[in-house]
């Protein structure tokens, strides 16, 4: 007797060649097949496995104990990714190699004279983040990002929220390496000198909401904890590759680049439009800001357990100054500042950056060979909004591309830039942007414009708004940054 359980799939399969047989009627020009793999399964490889040279059907080949023999259980697969140990004498093949991999990434890096001097030198970039860093993620994965999005710089859409560059590319620029590539990307690719896991939407929790989603706004599926899993899987599937030698070792990252990275990040904002709209008190949205730190330092410590050493870490900008959340803000102009910023939106950003400051002051203490910089990108944005004319912008709380929406903000979730939306039942492209994106802060009422990027990079690159107060070719080991700085630093860092 065949011991397969009995449920509706043999519905569903059923459905499935009704639907195969529907698409042939519906297009006679194309040929459609439809595979029974499933009687091939049940009946030969399940129901007479010896005929065909098998044995134990039920019972897995890789895994380990649990009840009925089946050699599998989900107590084993957790062990594993919580680095923890199986008995000595019930251990497989595949964890014994998975254990050998998780202690390679533990191996600390030995310092060289090239981290001692002034300059890091840092021969590769891995970002981690949200659609401020997206350089191609979520538009390979998910949907494409449109024109005229790129129009500045790359002339054509290139999966960056921007019309040009992203505070991460001028980065790279500034080290002399190429644009990175996003992980997800397959097209085109290269990973010789990093590789960006960022893509627009993501969240450092599991988000409520994932996309695609047809209930309004949705974000990314690939949360940080799926960001960090990723690179785990890039570190060690790119050596395989380079070891086929060729076109394949120059397309991947030289194995002592991973300890000599830098890894930035820039994500947080996404958790908490996820919660205002969601309509979540805002008390409740402050009482949940040190669990979204926790999981932040959780996903740092293990990058620092895989070899990291040198950590750039983004706080979140001024959520209460950006069009799109005016949509679900309080409307009362008590509630707004003197840039017209939303307050409440603003303190809730500054009690999140408060906290991460404070969980870096921490991975510090816990982690005293590596480098960890905190950067205060939301001063500096917010100075945009603030004084856009001290420093040669115009309109900031107005989108350069969008539509309509409350208040001239031009944004609107009907007519969002580079799509096609219904407005008073007439469908509109938003196609086109401002007569001049260089003089605007906001470029589609969620991201800035390149010009604004180039500003917060160029404010950064001071090092008036880090701590320690070094810039980014300065953000490697502590040593080498003790150096630089003198003995000033050991406060800065300690």
């Amino acid at each position: 007797m065949l011991h397969c359980s009995r449920s509706q799939i043999t519905k569903v399969y059923s459905g499935l060649k009704e639907a195969v047989v529907h698409l042939g009627n519906a297009f006679p020009s194309a040929a459609f097949t439809y595979v029974d793999v499933y009687c091939i399964k049940r009946y030969y490889v399940f129901k007479e496995p010896n005929k065909y040279g098998f044995e134990l059907p039920f019972v897995a080949c890789c895994g380990y104990g649990d009840i009925g023999y089946y050699n599998y259980s989900i107590k084993a697969l957790t062990l594993i990714v919580e680095e923890q140990q199986l008995p000595s004498n019930s251990i497989s093949l595949f964890c014994f190699f998975c254990m050998l991999l998780s202690s390679s990434y533990a191996k600390p890096r030995i310092s060289s004279p090239a981290f001692a001097a002034n300059s890091c030198n840092f021969p590769a970039i891995f970002n981690f983040g949200d659609s401020n860093s997206d350089t191609g993620g979520i538009s390979a994965a998910l949907y494409p990002i449109n024109w005229p999005y790129g129009q500045t710089y790359f002339h054509m859409p290139a999966g960056r929220f921007s019309d040009g560059r992203l505070i991460i590319d001028f980065i790279a620029e500034s080290f002399g390496l190429p644009y990175l590539s996003a992980y997800l990307d397959s097209v085109g690719t290269n990973f010789s000198h990093g590789a960006n896991f960022a893509t627009g939407g993501s969240t450092i929790r599991v988000p409520d909401r994932i996309l695609p989603t047809n209930e309004g706004f949705g974000f990314s599926p690939f949360y940080l904890d799926i960001q960090l899993s990723q690179f785990m899987l890039f570190k060690s599937r790119s050596q395989m590759i380079r070891q086929r030698g060729g076109i394949y070792a120059s397309l991947m990252p030289q194995e002592e680049y991973f300890s000599q990275a830098l890894y930035t990040f820039d994500i947080g904002q996404n958790d908490f439009t996820a919660d205002l709209f969601a309509d979540m008190p805002i008390e409740k949205i402050y009482a949940s800001v040190p669990d979204v730190i926790n999981s932040f330092a959780y996903n740092v410590k293990s990058i620092y357990n895989s070899g990291g050493r040198s950590f750039w870490i983004h706080n979140t900008g001024p959520l209460g100054c950006y069009a799109f959340v005016f949509l679900y803000s309080p409307s009362a102009p008590a509630l707004k500042d003197s840039a017209g910023c939303v307050k409440p939106y603003n303190e809730l950003a500054q009690y999140f950056n408060l906290k991460l400051k404070e969980a870096v002051v921490q991975l510090r203490k816990a982690f005293p060979s590596a480098a960890f910089t905190y950067v205060d990108v939301y001063s500096i944005k917010y100075s945009l909004f603030k004084e856009p004319e001290k420093y040669g912008f115009e309109l900031p709380l107005v989108a350069c591309c969008g539509y309509g929406g409350i208040d001239k903000y031009n944004f609107s979730l009907n007519a969002v830039c580079g799509a096609s939306g219904l407005v008073n039942g007439t469908k509109i492209v938003v196609d086109s942007s401002c007569d001049r994106p260089s003089a605007r802060v906001s470029w589609d009422g969620v991201h800035f414009t390149e010009a604004a990027n180039k500003f917060i990079f160029d404010q950064i690159s001071t090092g008036d708004f880090s701590d320690p107060p070094i810039p980014p070719n300065m953000a490697c080991h502590r040593e080498g940054q003790l150096k630089a700085l003198g003995q000033n630093a050991l406060v800065n860092i300690s």
